[in-house]
């Protein structure tokens, strides 16, 4: 339902326009004040870059990520990165990931950006603090923030939008009737803009999700995702539809698909109970983080990588490799 309304698919928006008003006034006034200099944004002594979006929901905002500290650890640069950890609770903050960090404490999202890139990862509702923690424990040039664009509490000195490039921005309004944190013009003041899948804008990056091989959570095995047989596919992410629609094209026709809330927690009562015996579970790999303490052999996760595309992906590169270096 909520995906109707926030297409302008269903009528019911119009009802939640008042809302949207008065989250629109408050979120303007936020971000009005700190340019003002009524509230004071901290700066950290290293280069901050924030990779965010401007809608509610996956928009692929976490390959990204991943795929910037790739390409920088490949140039070189010592980076490190921020997150408000949502899904996570944790007995203390700011938190600094390791080995035995469980994503219940710090969030799904974290604990794969440390799993896949193995680059110091601190998490805290307080962004700041999180970067102050990282310092104190790592010489690093460069510091990416997952999520925040929100966040100005946190000086940034460079901004990275993640756009959808099939849903966009829906009916364009701010939530709760539509999907916008921000409107659409917030484009304008940011550094750069990559659209994941769909047709970019001109001046926009394109990026697709490259699905890799399906892994075993028990074995490690690594299969072609159409070898699987009998499978029920489970996504818990921000837009669930985009992973079984990944597993079409790779050739796998679900017997089932089961859509999470995006971070939600899991059980291995519940999950086990989503097969019969003789299926396979295809999960998406930030699921993954959250059931390999209890993983089954019949359980399997599918990584994707982010491919960006375009003259303008080097000048990026360049440009945040001169930020990190200066």
């Amino acid at each position: 339902m909520i995906a109707r309304i926030w297409s302008g698919d269903s009528p019911l928006w119009r009802l939640l326009l008042p809302l949207s008003w008065l989250y629109g006034l408050v979120s303007g006034l936020i971000r009005l004040s700190y340019r003002l200099g009524l509230k004071k944004s901290w700066r950290a002594p290293v280069p901050v870059v924030v990779v965010g979006n401007l809608t509610a929901g996956g928009n692929g905002k976490t390959p990204v990520v991943i795929w910037l500290v790739e390409q920088l650890q490949q140039r070189g640069i010592r980076v490190g990165v921020v997150s408000r950890g949502y899904g996570g609770k944790a007995d203390r903050y700011p938190l600094l990931l390791d080995a035995d960090t469980a994503p219940a404490s710090a969030g799904d999202e974290p604990v794969l950006i440390w799993q896949r890139t193995g680059a110091p990862v601190a998490v805290s509702p307080v962004r700041a603090d999180a970067v102050r923690a990282l310092l104190a424990e790592h010489e690093l040039q460069l510091i990416i923030t997952d999520d925040g664009l929100q966040h100005y509490r946190l000086a940034r000195d460079l901004e990275i939008v993640v756009v959808d490039g099939v849903r966009r921005f829906g009916n364009g309004w701010w939530l709760p009737a539509g999907p916008m944190r921000e409107r659409a013009s917030r484009l304008q003041t940011v550094d750069a803009v990559i659209t994941n899948g769909g047709e970019p804008a001109p001046g926009e990056i394109p990026m697709i999700l490259r699905p890799g091989q399906a892994i075993n959570l028990l074995t490690g095995e690594r299969r072609e995702m159409s070898t699987l047989t009998d499978v029920v596919a489970m996504a818990g992410i921000g837009h669930p539809p985009r992973f079984f629609t990944t597993l079409e094209k790779g050739g796998v026709r679900p017997v089932r698909t089961v859509a999470l809330a995006d971070h939600q927690a899991l059980i291995q009562a519940d999950v086990q109970a989503m097969t019969q015996p003789g299926q396979n579970l295809l999960m998406t790999e930030k699921d993954a983080v959250k059931c390999r303490a209890f993983a089954q052999d019949n359980w399997w996760y599918l990584p994707v990588n982010a491919e960006l595309q375009g003259d303008d992906v080097q000048q990026l590169l360049a440009k945040l490799t001169l930020l990190a270096q200066r």
